[in-house]
């Protein structure tokens, strides 16, 4: 049984800035290439059964940089869509709704065709994902390249959490953590790791 590898992709200028960003595709900056080019080392000598990432551009060229081979796009790696909130800070929409927390409150929607998602949304999609893991982990370890809150649920549904409880893992970008099992159980066994 292969582990599961989560890489969230490297820095862009709204991940510095805290911007939510899904659908818009930034470039990395030349930090966040170079985050992504330091996973090499974490990842290579590994053999993957599987290797997925997000469409978005930023996933895809941490994974080139990363040396992962082979990778294919799987939409339903896509970072949560936040609607309305789509590039504005938490700190914008604490001015208006000073109460208001992603991981309890989801999003108002956004332009069409971004009605925005609640934790559920996203923890059927991260649901769906790892239907797919589970078929391939028998083989060999499995990547995932996407973004953090994304992989926060992610992290939250294998470990047979609710999806709201993917607020229990901060994930920095250009880090690559591990799923594994013990005595047949799923187990966090890396978080955020750096070379």
């Amino acid at each position: 049984m292969g582990d599961l590898l989560l890489v969230r992709h490297g820095e862009t200028e709204w991940s510095v800035s805290g911007q939510h960003t899904s659908w818009t595709d930034l470039p990395l900056t030349q930090h966040g290439e170079e985050q992504a080019k330091s996973l090499a080392p974490l990842l290579s000598g590994r053999t993957f059964s599987l290797a997925l990432t997000s469409p978005l551009g930023r996933a895809i060229r941490t994974a080139e940089l990363a040396g992962i081979t082979g990778a294919s796009t799987d939409p339903d790696l896509h970072e949560w869509d936040y609607g309305a909130y789509e590039g504005v800070t938490t700190v914008e929409i604490h001015r208006t709704r000073p109460d208001w927390y992603l991981w309890t409150d989801g999003v108002p929607p956004g332009p069409e065709g971004h009605p925005g998602e609640s934790p559920e949304d996203v923890g059927r999609r991260a649901d769906l994902v790892l239907a797919r893991v589970d078929t391939a982990l028998p083989d060999g370890d499995v990547v995932l390249v996407a973004h953090a809150h994304f992989l926060r649920v992610l992290t939250a549904r294998r470990l047979g959490l609710a999806p709201a409880d993917g607020r229990l893992f901060q994930l920095a970008t250009g880090t690559a953590s591990r799923l594994s099992t013990e005595h047949g159980r799923p187990v966090l066994a890396e978080w955020n790791t750096r070379v």
